[in-house]
Order: C-alpha cells, then sequence, then structure tokens
C-alpha cells in the first residue's frame, strides 16, 4: 500500500484515482465528506473519510489524532473496521485496513442498519430542567441532532426540557422516547459537526485540541 496522502477534488461525485504519477496497489475512492467515528482505548471522535480503497483509508479530525497505532473505524451504518495508523499529519491520518474489506459497502454506506448521523458514547453529567422539577440525570450519548439520557424523574413523550449548564451549555430540547429510566432527546438547535468533534476532544483528552 502506497501511504502517500491523497487529496480529494472539490467537486462532483466520489471518483476513482488513477494515473501514471498516482499508481497504487489498488484504486481509491476520493470521497466528499462521510462523517464516521473513529474509536480509541481512551474514547470515541468525529472523524471525516477522505479517501478510501481496499487497502486502507485517509481520515480529517477536528482535532490532533488520539494516541494509539490501533483503531476502529465506525461508518453511520454501523459498519466497523479494525484500521493500524501508517501516517499523520497535524489533523489527518492515513491508516491500514486490518482485514479485506467490501469497497462498494464503503463507499454506498450499505450496513445492517439504516445510516444515521454519528453517535458518541459520551458519559456527561448534567442539570435537566422542566417546568414542574429541575434534576439530575446523565448524557449517555451524544450526536449532533440529540442524545440518549439517564433520568430518574418522569419524563412524558413530547415533553419539553432544557439541559442546563455544565459542558453542553444551554440547550433546548424534546423528549422523543422512553425505555424505563432512558430517554432520547432531540435538539431545537442542532450541532454542527466541528462543535461535537471538539466537545468529544475536550471531554476524553483536552490536549488533542492543543493551545
Amino acid at each position: 500500500m502506497d501511504n502517500t496522502a491523497i487529496r480529494p477534488k472539490t467537486s462532483g461525485e466520489a471518483h476513482v484515482t488513477h494515473g501514471a504519477h498516482e499508481m497504487r496497489s489498488s484504486p481509491r475512492i476520493a470521497l466528499l465528506i462521510r462523517a464516521a467515528k473513529l474509536v480509541s482505548a481512551e474514547g470515541e471522535y468525529v472523524c471525516v473519510l477522505r479517501d478510501v480503497s481496499t487497502d486502507g483509508v485517509s481520515l480529517r479530525l477536528f482535532h490532533d489524532l488520539p494516541p494509539g497505532k490501533h483503531f476502529d473505524l465506525v461508518l453511520q451504518t454501523g459498519r466497523n473496521y479494525g484500521i493500524e495508523q501508517i501516517w499523520t499529519s497535524r489533523h489527518e491520518a492515513g491508516f491500514r485496513f486490518e482485514a479485506p474489506i467490501e469497497l462498494d459497502k464503503v463507499i454506498t454506506e450499505k450496513g445492517r442498519f439504516p445510516k444515521r448521523g454519528v453517535r458518541l458514547a459520551l458519559a456527561i453529567p448534567i442539570t435537566l430542567a422542566t417546568v414542574q422539577q429541575r434534576v439530575n440525570a446523565t448524557v449517555l450519548n451524544l450526536s449532533q441532532q440529540g442524545a440518549r439520557i439517564a433520568c430518574d424523574a418522569l419524563l412524558a413523550i413530547d415533553q419539553n426540557v432544557r439541559i442546563e449548564g455544565g459542558d453542553l451549555g444551554d440547550i433546548r430540547a424534546k423528549v422523543r422516547w422512553r425505555s424505563g429510566t432512558e430517554y432520547g432527546l432531540v435538539f431545537e438547535d442542532t450541532f454542527t459537526l466541528e462543535r461535537l468533534a471538539r466537545l468529544a476532544a475536550r471531554l476524553q483528552n483536552p490536549t488533542l485540541l492543543g493551545q
């Protein structure tokens, strides 16, 4: 595998990169922004696929790469690939797949589950406010659009709530589902991908954000 970074073109759809000066053991598909999750021994982080081949993939992050050599790359369909770091340059890095992959399933995003936004497993204590009360709760996972929380208080479906203070700041949300003491919240104002990525880094390893 040639471990030199491949830069995607700036327009059009996914394309195969060929050329005498860009020869590789397998053709690379240059992708536009395709969000995914990079899982390390210390936590879960947002990343963006830049290009991919049957051999490996290059990723962009919104902060420095977490420490370690071996990671899991989890796509929005739930597909999970073991990857090994080959090179890194500021907020970009190249990886080799630890086992053969089916390239078309990465490109077409086919998987066991429907495609959904990146969800990060983050344990975040919060204060949840309703019209009647303010209670302690814990965020179990977080996405751009909402969160899964654990809370002992009884909340109603479609009830308006507010997350107050803490690492998340003040967020207005609505209850979408309930399962025992766990609830699914959808945010009124969604996170940008960068905000989600940098929040995850700050909560798990602030040194990744640099100065």
